[in-house]
């Protein structure tokens, strides 16, 4: 009887280890031989598993952000992820403003001192001046403790109306000072303008931001009162942004149901803009200046205005960008930008460069224009025959890597030689003329801004000797054997933190080609 019963519990055993082998099997089974799942549902599958019957326990999230980041680098060159740290500056950049207390500043022997108050900020009507150091911020002291600038902008930062106490002090009168105000919306600006000549006026775009149009219309409102019938349009270095805005700024310049753009999306539903009868300078000679490093949203104004012809593009070929991204959230603060359609300019030409060969080789190929002798010379811009338009006056047009200026002006320096303008033109000299104007600050209390930028800078060589040591101190290797751009870069950043952006512009205008380029042909005959 025992010996039937041991039998009868292993038959049992067996059958429930075979029982559940099977339904496992089938269970598998199930899953291999049923309809084929797309590749979504395939990873979304994976990650389940992984979550529920991995061995080990897992980050499932840092895994999915891993495998994103290598998932997009597989797509094309704009495509790109955008983690939680960064996902607020992206933000604030493209929204045109932040909620914060409204100075640039640097970080001087451990302190935070201000290098300009921002116009209609927090600051500027609590009566901050550049200059001052900023010691305490609601009782967190800011200086003496090796904090990062970030750092301190999250400190300085908050809720829009929330109260911050500042303890400044203030060199130039040596007070301390108790200063409470309320954080508020700061404006990043991204136009500049002012009157080049007597009819002409100038706007620097720096990016397509949501506030750039109404900026954009501010800056014509203000010209055309100014007496402007002729605008030089900078868009040099201008890396894009938003589409609608670039669409907004075309339209300023042309007639009534002109196309802008046309953008076909990834199912090939094709969506044409065209302009209104709402443009405030649809008359007078533009000149558009772009360079290398002007795309897509720039190189949509470009390609609209040249298509239409109703400008002349100055300068050299534009970086040729020719996809839109949307930004997408993934629902953790952080996001995807995601290349979503092509657009194409109005003759129908596409500008955007190859990109088979890779992202690295994609991005150096701005380099390599150097070596091909394109910058130097514009007969060696690569020109593809069965990629040429015509626009509607005759001008033979160019589709396959970029916007190819009407009027190219040759670079003959070496990569070597644009550096070190690019240093003398960077960060490195505003923060030299911060601490050799706040050495002496006093002498410039009364200056005139129209008389600062008619006159050549004063004290010259005290000047140049000064940025001579500072560079060595900070191992900085420029050369400065032609003297020109280092006092126009010091002239122009002394405008800068004295004055405005527009003041710091309009110096550097002196020794620049491009807008002397630009005002020799507007002396020219007229377009017609």
């Amino acid at each position: 009887m025992k010996r039937y019963n041991l039998f009868l519990w292993i038959i049992v055993l067996l059958s429930m280890a075979l029982g559940f082998l099977i339904g496992t099997n089938q269970q598998l089974v199930q899953n291999i031989t049923r309809s084929p799942q797309s590749g979504s549902q395939k990873l979304n599958q994976f990650m389940r598993y992984l979550d529920r019957y991995y061995v080990d326990q897992i980050n499932t999230d840092s895994l999915a952000t891993e495998m994103i980041q290598d998932l997009i680098q597989k797509l094309d060159p704009h495509s790109f992820y955008i983690p939680k740290e960064e996902l607020s500056r992206v933000a604030e950049n493209m929204q045109g403003n932040f909620v914060g207390i409204g100075v640039s500043f640097f970080m001087e022997r451990d302190t935070v001192s201000v290098v300009r108050v921002i116009p209609d900020g927090p600051s500027k009507r609590a009566g901050l001046l550049a200059g001052d150091r900023i010691l305490i911020a609601n009782q967190d002291t800011l200086y003496g403790r090796q904090l990062t600038s970030e750092a301190i902008v999250e400190r300085l930062r908050g809720e829009e109306e929330s109260l911050i106490n500042l303890s400044i002090y203030r060199p130039i009168t040596k007070e301390q000072l108790e200063v409470p105000l309320r954080r508020g919306a700061v404006p990043i600006t991204s136009v500049a303008h002012y009157m080049l000549e007597e009819s002409i006026g100038y706007i620097k775009i720096n990016r397509f931001a949501e506030t750039t149009n109404s900026e954009f219309q501010h800056a014509v409102v203000d010209l055309k009162k100014q007496g402007m019938t002729q605008m030089v349009l900078d868009l040099r270095s201008n890396p894009g942004g938003y589409l609608e805005a670039a669409e907004q700024i075309s339209d300023t310049f042309l007639a009534e149901g002109q196309s802008i753009v046309m953008v076909e999306s990834n199912q090939g539903e094709q969506k044409t803009t065209f302009s209104t009868a709402e443009g405030a300078f649809e008359k007078g000679q533009v000149y558009v200046l772009i360079n290398g490093e002007s795309a897509s949203a720039s190189e949509v104004v470009a390609g609209a205005l040249q298509d239409n012809d109703r400008a002349w593009i100055l300068g050299q070929r534009s970086f040729g960008k020719g996809l839109v991204q949307q930004q997408m959230p993934l629902g953790t603060q952080e996001a995807v930008r995601l290349t979503t359609a092509r657009y194409y300019t109005p003759t129908g030409r596409s500008i955007q460069r190859p990109f088979d060969q890779g992202k690295k080789a994609y991005y150096e190929e701005i380099n390599k224009r150097y070596d091909t002798g394109e910058l130097a010379d514009v007969s060696k811009v690569p020109q593809n025959d069965s990629l040429a338009f015509v626009t509607p006056k005759g001008r033979k047009v160019y589709g396959g890597g970029g916007i190819v200026p009407d009027i190219y002006l040759p670079n003959n320096a070496n990569p070597e030689d644009d550096w070190n303008d690019y240093l003398l033109r960077s960060n490195i000299v505003n923060h030299f003329v911060f601490r050799e104007l706040d050495s002496r600050r006093e002498e410039f209390v009364s200056i005139d801004r129209t008389a600062f930028v008619a006159q050549p800078l004063q004290h010259k060589e005290r000047w140049l000797n000064a940025l001579k040591k500072y560079l060595n101190e900070q191992s900085v290797p420029v050369n400065l054997e032609d003297t020109t751009l280092a006092i126009t870069a010091i002239h122009s950043y002394l405008g800068l933190q004295l004055f405005d952006e527009p003041t710091r512009l309009e110096i550097l205008h002196k020794e620049d080609r491009f807008v002397k380029a630009a005002l020799n042909e507007l002396a020219k005959k007229p377009l017609d």
